[in-house]
């Protein structure tokens, strides 16, 4: 039988704590008067997208403008371009360009990773529940992987992946802050296991999300901001999140430059396209933008986090875009649910039955959710 919206939550049997009213809405709508273009909601028959971890606001007004000039190239392949977003990217992390891979999305490039470092006689070693992308590339090179549970407050358990490394390790995989329970693994903890790591062993260490993270705990910094000296490591980004760019698939890689020259053999050959090159230039000299969505993040986080407490919610601690909470019931029934009323949330993950996990959308998408579920 499915539930009703405002049966939702006292179904968990957590209560509900929150409206006043039934025509006040939850949260404001700080859309209003905002820089931010954010879609309106155009009625109950539409889909709101909380499932992929993407900026529901869009890309920055300056990108916009950047994306719609650019239209005008696509008939051109990219080549000057090509090479003016690996001088910025390199720029921007001042590093040599060398250093640099461009990706079609950050996945292209742990799918290079996968097929240079890994085969059927070589394993990797992965934290679970984590982003599936290395894991689904591993198995369709036929490499053992070898998923090591979080500890008991979300993080890698380094210990035991480091327990689990042998000489037919090929590659490592740390998503940090991690998807989906938007955890961070601290640095020092990374770099111990870095230390103790076999020679002929690669890391990728993730950082999709790192933007999010910023300084949100004194534990944390980029692999990028402050490299160490280890050929190993590839650290790997996305325009995905929080610049907006999820639909044009642009990522890199930052790493030594003979890691990048074994990672090159596997990316597609010209396979930016026009558009997402000269948006990603415009992003990254884009900080204002940058510095409003970082902000509204943080905003519209701490807001999910005020309304879960007020029904008696524990989310697990975000340093992302999206929240990971337990529902205390299947999280197959509490994902139908919101679906069967038009918002969809992120796929179960069978190592946390009774999680879901929640990309925060608008003022107005959380609202609705919130009444959904209430």
């Amino acid at each position: 039988m499915p539930f009703s919206r405002r049966s939702f939550f006292q179904a968990l049997g957590i209560g509900a704590i929150l409206r006043s009213s039934n025509s006040q809405p939850l949260l404001p709508d700080l859309r209003a008067g905002s820089w931010f273009e954010a879609p309106q909601l155009a009625g109950q028959s539409d889909l709101i997208r909380l499932d992929r971890n993407e900026n529901p606001y869009g890309p920055s007004p300056k990108v916009a403008d950047a994306i719609r000039s650019a239209v005008s190239a696509s008939n051109r392949y990219t080549r000057g371009e090509y090479n003016a977003l690996l001088d910025a990217i390199a720029h921007f992390h001042g590093v040599n360009p060398e250093q640099v891979l461009l990706g079609c999305g950050s996945t292209e490039v742990l799918r290079a990773a996968a097929a240079a470092f890994l085969s059927p006689a070589r394993k990797v070693i992965l934290p679970v529940p984590t982003f599936e992308a290395v894991e689904h590339y591993a198995r369709s090179i036929g490499a053992q992987i070898v998923g090591v549970p979080l500890n008991r407050e979300f993080v890698h358990d380094l210990e035991s992946m480091h327990a689990r490394i042998d000489s037919s390790t090929g590659l490592v995989y740390i998503c940090n802050p991690n998807n989906p329970t938007a955890s961070l693994t601290p640095r020092k903890q990374i770099e111990t296991f870095l230390g103790k790591l076999r020679a002929s062993a690669y890391i990728v260490i993730d950082e999709a999300y790192h933007q999010y993270a910023g300084e949100s705990s004194a534990t944390y910094s980029s692999f990028i901001d402050r490299p160490l000296a280890d050929d190993r490591v590839i650290v790997t980004r996305t325009f995905s999140k929080v610049y907006g760019l999820a639909g044009l698939r642009l990522g890199y890689a930052i790493a030594a430059p003979k890691t990048i020259q074994q990672l090159r053999k596997y990316v597609t050959l010209d396979g930016i396209n026009a558009i997402a090159v000269r948006a990603g230039i415009v992003a990254l000299q884009d900080a204002d933008g940058l510095g409003q969505f970082v902000k509204q993040n943080e905003n519209d986080r701490q807001e999910f986090i005020n309304q879960a407490f007020a029904r008696m919610l524990k989310p697990v601690d975000s340093h992302a875009n999206f929240v990971m909470f337990d529902t205390l019931r299947p999280a197959d029934d509490v994902i139908q649910h919101f679906r069967n009323h038009g918002i969809l949330l992120g796929p179960r993950f069978p190592s946390m039955t009774n999680h879901v996990r929640v990309s925060l959308g608008t003022p107005a998408e959380m609202a609705e959710f919130w009444r959904v579920g209430t």
